[in-house]
């Protein structure tokens, strides 16, 4: 399935936002930044951006790859996009507001850590780059790239993170990008981007 960011803007646009959470608890929010790139085949089509999260005993999500984002601060007043956009410009340099065009927001869903909810509500929100934008990654930030769409979508790069979690070992979905495995809660967000893309 090749993914445009016309596709994109089209399939949020007609479905409107969601509803939010009423789950109780904290409030964090990710931008999953899409930019246009010419495939294999010369088409113009999506790529998405992602991060891998500098490693850190105090983060439960610590090396995993994510999207760029974080909690909700006073600053915020609980605008969960006004997040979104702070915490990609801390994390990354990058300004959407100056750079790019907000394209609709997934539902929003509670973070899980280590098996557990952990009392955090999570708002993905996905926007348009106009333009290719250097990117400066800050010590939260271990690595950043862009991987193409089509192939995420289309499944090629499925794949099973093997994990262990109370003594179980688990075998959860993901997708490979290079020698790096997307799973857990951005997997999740990426399948629900990809619900709506498929209509």
């Amino acid at each position: 399935m090749k993914i445009s960011i016309a596709l994109v803007r089209q399939r949020l646009a007609a479905l409107g936002a969601p509803p939010p959470s009423e789950e109780p608890g904290a409030r964090a929010a990710v931008a999953l930044v899409l930019r246009e790139a010419r495939d294999a085949e010369g088409d113009v089509s999506a790529e998405i951006l992602f991060i891998r999260r500098a490693e850190d005993p105090l983060d439960p999500w610590s090396g995993h790859m994510a999207f760029p984002g974080g909690r909700a601060d006073e600053a915020d007043r609980g605008d969960s996009m006004t997040t979104a956009l702070r915490e990609t410009e801390e994390e990354l340099g990058l300004s959407l507001r100056e750079h790019g065009e907000p394209l609709g927001k997934l539902p929003e869903l509670p973070a899980i850590a280590r098996g557990r909810r952990v009392g955090l509500v999570i708002a993905p929100h996905v926007f348009a780059l106009h333009h290719d934008v250097e990117l400066s990654p800050s010590e939260e930030v271990a690595e950043a790239l862009w991987w193409p769409l089509s192939p995420l979508a289309g499944g090629e790069l499925r794949t099973i993170y093997p994990c262990v979690f109370e003594g179980r070992r688990l075998e959860l979905p993901g997708h490979l990008l290079g020698e790096r495995v997307v799973w857990g809660l951005t997997y999740q967000m990426l399948e629900m981007f990809f619900e709506r893309m498929r209509g």
